[in-house]
């Protein structure tokens, strides 16, 4: 009885400290895409993309049914750093639907316009404000809504102490007055966190240092644990404990307010208990990650899903160097990757699948009808019709007076022959070892592909490479030649396309600059790179997030100054957040059922080269 009474007391004191509306709740999931076009249209910097921010504990003053209740500690602030501009995963603190979707729309326009300078936090967010509505005025009456609806929420000055009413003051003059403060006033105590304004002093993701948080409040960062695409944590590495050294302590237990346990977590294995893990990671201010030095079981099934050495392609030349594009930097790393050429070992010669058979030979019927593009030759001397521009501007000039040329009047219809090279670059990494139904895997949907595209590129004459790519770092790109543009398309090809296998990961920058290397040295009028992917690029050594979307980007800029046109396919469905931005609205396409990649490959080929 005494522990249900607790229960229903602890439910409602909960419930009646929250001070959010759930009804009136908007969520980024809902409004990323706008959010993004928003911030890119401020003037935000190119590359960055929206995602969730972790809840971070403020330090700052509650209400005092949330401290009765121990709720309102952590809070969701916005900042923008080098992977993206973070933002609050919901926002519910105003009843009204439009106030909370304006609220992200202030934060995402204030952080496209915020300069990092090295100026107070309080005076940076002024001249932002500043900055922001005089660029663009119609955001003034938004903005003043606002700030009135945001300041009733927050605690009053006459509630705080002296220091903490003073340094509100000084809050609430700076949001409706931008620029009449020039510094914040000390306090005893952190601030309440101030949801119009990015974070203070964000966590920096690139070390594993203490980062404040708020005035007098410390919090650890280096990496970001994601529960799902709507929640982060924050989390810092450290040496794994190896339970040898340590200490005595006696105590009593009720004393204890606070603990740590070591868990040893295998990621891809131990899923049975990842409920209770997220749950109790909710309670937890940062986590902390050690790398440990024994060879676990998902080393050991890492291992197994890569090919032996005695078994693994053939290599033909080994140690290409390539450069990579360090944004950071803003410096290209030259010589910075190596690139090793690959075939299989042994060709084993191989026959199209017979279910595939059908289709290609439909494929191929269709297909012969663009060998030559047929084309017509305006003012001729003799042709097949009439050339009625030529003859109404001879009887317009008849007619005024003016002399007219009299030759030239006909049409004709002349065969134009194409003349394109295409090379055809594959993702291979171990990401296309995930099934898409129950009998299929991605490198099966990319195999299949493989066969038909080449069975239809074969008979309409058009010259075509195949290339396959993976990773394991900058120093082992594996670069799969199954076909090479003057070499025939036999059995032989088709069993190098049979024995493709996923592995490793995806540094597509380095495959790019290679593949436009290839394809460069053909004389062709017409050169197409087509790229094949399952996702965005990856690799062990950083070569993640926005630092392999820049590289990436940079080699496709690169492959268009020499000529070449780069054209992604790919079905990631997360692909439009980021694909607009590698290779521009109208240079990819998102296949949405993977099973279709084939026959929609061989129709978006013919759409690209028929222009």
């Amino acid at each position: 009885m005494e522990e249900w009474v607790g229960n229903l007391w602890h439910r409602i004191v909960t419930k009646a400290a929250v001070r959010r509306y759930p009804d009136a709740a908007v969520r980024l999931v809902d409004i990323d895409r706008t959010l993004s076009v928003f911030f890119h249209a401020l003037g935000g910097e190119a590359g960055i993309k929206l995602v969730a921010a972790p809840a971070v504990r403020h330090g700052g003053q509650r209400h005092w049914l949330q401290r009765l209740a121990g709720s309102g500690q952590k809070v969701e602030l916005s900042w923008c750093d080098d992977e993206g501009l973070r933002l609050p995963a919901t926002i519910d603190i105003f009843p009204e639907k439009t106030l909370n979707y304006d609220l992200y729309l202030w934060l995402t326009a204030l952080s496209a316009v915020c300069a990092n300078t090295q100026k107070p936090w309080i005076e940076r967010n002024q001249d932002a404000t500043l900055s922001l509505l005089t660029r663009f005025p119609g955001l003034k009456p938004r903005y003043h809504v606002l700030v009135h609806a945001y300041l009733a929420t927050r605690l009053p000055p006459e509630s705080l102490h002296a220091d903490e009413a003073t340094q509100e003051h000084a809050i609430r003059k700076a949001l409706m007055r931008p620029g009449s403060v020039s510094m914040l006033p000390d306090a005893s105590t952190p601030f309440q966190p101030v949801l119009l304004w990015p974070h203070p002093s964000p966590p920096d993701h690139q070390t594993s240092s203490k980062t404040p948080i708020m005035p007098n409040q410390n919090l650890h960062e280096s990496h970001h644990i994601t529960q799902s695409s709507n929640q982060k944590f924050l989390a810092e590495r450290t040496e794994m404990p190896d339970g040898k050294d340590g200490f005595l302590m006696m105590f009593r237990a009720e004393s204890i307010f606070s603990w740590s346990e070591f868990i040893r977590v295998n990621r891809p294995q131990d899923t049975e208990d990842a409920d209770d893990i997220l749950r109790t990671a909710e309670d937890l201010d940062s986590l902390t990650i050690a790398r440990d030095s024994e060879a676990g079981k998902a080393s050991v099934r890492f291992d197994l899903d890569l090919p032996p050495t005695n078994e693994d392609d053939e290599i033909i030349i080994s140690g290409i160097a390539l450069p990579e594009w360090d944004y950071r930097q803003q410096v290209m790393l030259e010589a910075h990757c190596h690139l090793q050429e690959m075939r299989p070992g042994v060709d084993i010669p191989h026959e199209i699948p017979a279910a595939l058979r059908p289709i290609a030979s439909k494929l191929r019927r269709q297909f012969r009808s663009i060998t030559s593009l047929r084309t017509r030759l305006r003012a001729q001397e003799d042709g097949d019709d009439i050339d009625m521009d030529q003859w109404l501007q001879m009887e317009a000039d008849r007619v005024s007076g003016t002399p007219s040329v009299t030759h030239g009047l006909y049409r004709q219809q002349h065969n134009r022959h194409r003349d394109m090279a295409c090379l055809l670059l594959a993702d291979l990494s171990l990401s296309t070892d995930t099934y898409v139904s129950d009998n299929a895997r991605i490198i099966d949907v990319i195999r299949d592909s493989l066969y038909l595209f080449s069975e239809t590129l074969m008979s309409i004459g058009d010259r075509f490479a195949l290339c396959g790519f993976s990773s394991l770092k900058r120093g082992n790109i594996r670069f799969h030649r199954l076909k090479d543009f003057d070499e025939p398309f036999t059995s032989i090809t088709r069993g190098r396309i049979a024995q493709i296998r996923p592995g490793y990961y995806t540094r597509m920058g380095a495959a790019i600059r290679h593949a436009t290397t290839l394809i460069n040295r053909r004389d062709n009028q017409q050169k197409l790179l087509l790229l094949l992917t399952d996702g965005k690029p990856n690799d062990l050594d950083q070569y993640e997030g926005r630092y392999g979307i820049e590289d990436t980007r940079s080699a496709l800029h690169e492959a268009r100054r020499m000529g070449v046109k780069p054209f992604c396919v790919t079905i990631d469905k997360e692909a439009h957040d980021y694909l607009p931005h590698l290779f521009g609205k109208d240079s990819y396409i998102v296949i949405r059922k993977p099973e279709e990649l084939p026959m929609k490959l061989i129709k978006l080929y013919g759409q690209l080269t028929n222009r």
